[in-house]
């Protein structure tokens, strides 16, 4: 006779479950209809049981978030630690290819965390920022590199305003302690490419060929090249 599982492993594999089928339904049907009762009948258990790991939608969308920065982050990091630490400019463009390559191979994921935000969703601040700043410290770790060996090509970037740099220092608590104009130099690069693949994955690329990877690669070098001196 086989031993029954212990019931903290048991909670863990149904909390996954939950997630996992969470995922499907928003691939499905999308985020805005995502229904805790749905995903109960689904996995064949009561509508109560499901509120014992997750009390409301709400608390399951965190969850739901949380996991897919982890994702994105490992990937970012793991990309990054693949190019050897003094190729600054070859780190930069490993990051910036994962970037796409991931949001492609997790399109919900991607515009969960990135694209419309949901009706009458908040996202919990202390809750989700220690995964969301943790995803983009590989870029920024590389750009403070890439400052500190005066390599860094921004002269006249704008400065952040007093009026907002507590949010700059809130991330530094999670993402790592580098420079504000390391970040912000970093916070722009990001935005150009996240406008690139949100419009890919929406398919609303204007036609360079099959797909977006020679406009990409262009953007990639781009950046390069407007921000980063020749060593």
């Amino acid at each position: 006779m086989s031993p029954r599982p212990r019931r903290d492993k048991q909670q863990s594999n149904l909390q996954e479950a939950i997630k996992d089928t969470a995922w499907k339904q928003i691939a499905e049907t999308g985020a805005a209809t995502l229904s805790l009762r749905a995903i109960a009948r689904e996995l064949g258990i009561t509508a109560p049981a499901i509120y014992n790991y997750f009390p409301d939608r709400d608390a399951l969308v965190t969850a739901l978030i949380i996991e897919a920065y982890t994702s994105f982050g490992d990937s970012q990091l793991e990309a990054r630690d693949a190019i050897p630490a003094e190729n600054l400019t070859g780190r930069m463009l490993a990051i910036g290819m994962a970037y796409r390559a991931w949001a492609l191979t997790h399109p919900q994921r991607y515009q969960l965390i990135f694209g419309t935000p949901l009706p009458g969703y908040v996202a919990p601040v202390e809750q989700v920022l220690p995964s969301a700043a943790r995803s983009l410290s590989a870029l920024v770790s590389v750009v403070d590199e890439i400052r500190k060996a005066g390599r860094l090509n921004a002269p006249d970037f704008p400065e952040v305003k007093d009026e907002y740099k507590f949010g700059f220092e809130m991330w530094q608590k999670f993402g790592g302690n580098y420079d504000l104009l390391s970040l912000s130099v970093a916070t722009l690069i990001w935005a150009r490419v996240h406008g690139l693949v949100s419009l890919e994955i929406s398919h609303n690329l204007p036609p360079f060929g099959a797909n977006g990877d020679g406009l990409y690669l262009y953007e990639m070098l781009a950046v390069e090249k407007q921000f980063v001196k020749p060593s």
